[in-house]
């Protein structure tokens, strides 16, 4: 079939809840793709955050090839080793949290905010249970995490949300301060806000969040769903700063490509979840968990996380230049492979012409150019897509 011949039938039998582009992907490798016309693409969205070894590791796909050969389910009323491995390796990479394991980001941050309520109300009574959020955040689309996103626009039309979230601006501890009371369980914050345009926290922030929160045994949960597995430059987001919170939620790039999330919680937090409190059927899958385990091994014993620093310095460097020459970019920010490019102006237009010149970028909070490229991008690809953008933006 044709790009055209898959669109017309995607459309014909798919709810439009995602605005498309006209293309339809057949095959990929590395950080290459090709759609049904035979035409191929550089990634630089992975999916958003998602391949971030690429599409087809062949690590990944041998691994997920020989567990299915070997075990594709059980129930999680049984151990298996997959799931514990992976445990183990997160556990053992951060800051020694117990795992609990489930599909995607919003039910990470679900099982997050549950936690985050029991772990109140148990130590403090049914009084603590409001979440301190942030505006702009993105946390997920079930009502549970809509309610806890801090974006209207996301909210519209499911109203009323769930009560027990406050929001206050990304970065301002004072207002992090002022909103914080006796029902305060949690505050939930993006080490880098994402899907808000990669908004870097300013100096001490995370740190002046760490200190609000242990002044009042309030739960501090970092959402590293996007900033999670190397995209800037560390394992994790939170190890730029140092603050280890009390609960991380992680997705997207942990298994490659498969659907895998998982809630890590410091042991004293994770005690308020006992056995029929929470659970998910397919959470934890032994080919998720094997996809998984081999992603983790081979970003750190291929050394990985050094080559998205030096990559995404060549990476922002190219960006700035790119920023100097044409005075509308308002601003190039982020960490390792994890960047934007603020325009003065709407800038899905930009995102339609790199596509059509073979080149897979993101807008989001509609003047942001997002950049979400595979940890294995070189340099070389980085210059190819710095050459398009510099073609298109001359086009404005």
């Amino acid at each position: 079939m044709t790009n055209a011949e898959l669109v017309a039938q995607a459309e014909r039998v798919l709810i439009p809840t995602y605005r498309r582009f006209p293309v339809a992907f057949v095959r990929g490798r590395g950080a290459t793709l090709w759609d049904a016309d035979g035409k191929a693409y550089t990634d630089f969205l992975s999916g958003i955050a998602v391949c971030v070894l690429g599409h087809c590791h062949p690590r990944v796909v041998a691994a997920i090839t020989k567990q299915a050969e070997t075990l594709l389910h059980v129930s999680n009323f049984y151990h298996t080793l997959p799931q514990t491995e992976v445990a183990t390796f997160l556990a053992e990479h951060s800051f020694g949290g117990q795992a609990f394991f489930c599909n995607s980001g919003a039910e990470a941050n679900e099982a997050a905010l549950k936690l985050a309520r029991k772990y109140g109300r148990d130590h403090h009574g049914p009084e603590r249970f409001e979440v301190i959020a942030m505006v702009n955040s993105f946390h997920g689309r079930t009502l549970g995490t809509v309610a806890a996103t801090g974006q209207t626009k996301v909210q519209h039309g499911f109203e009323p949300l769930l009560p027990g979230f406050r929001h206050v601006p990304y970065g301002d501890l004072a207002a992090v301060e002022q909103a914080m009371n006796e029902h305060t369980c949690a505050v939930l914050v993006e080490p880098i806000q994402g899907e808000g345009g990669v908004v870097v926290p300013p100096e001490g922030y995370l740190e002046g969040l760490r200190h609000l929160c242990d002044q009042r045994d309030v739960l501090l949960i970092f959402d590293e769903i996007q900033t999670g597995i190397g995209h800037t430059g560390y394992l994790f987001g939170y190890q730029h700063s140092g603050v280890v919170p009390d609960i991380m939620t992680l997705a997207k790039g942990l298994a490659g490509g498969l659907p895998i999330g998982v809630m890590l919680a410091k042991p004293h937090v994770a005690a308020s979840l006992g056995p029929g409190t929470h659970g998910s059927t397919f959470g934890g899958n032994p080919v998720a968990c094997s996809a998984a385990l081999a992603v983790l091994q081979t970003i750190t014993e291929e050394d990985l996380l050094a080559h998205v620093r030096q990559v995404g310095a060549y990476f922002m460097a190219g960006l700035r230049r790119l920023q100097a020459k044409y005075p509308f970019i308002v601003d190039v920010r982020g960490r390792g492979l994890m960047l934007a490019a603020e325009l003065d102006r709407p800038c899905a237009h930009v995102v339609s012409k790199c596509l059509e010149r073979g080149y897979l970028i993101n807008c989001t909070v509609d003047r942001v150019l997002r950049f979400l490229p595979p940890l294995i991008i070189t340099e070389q690809e980085v210059d190819g897509l710095l050459a398009t953008l510099d073609a298109v933006l001359a086009e404005e």
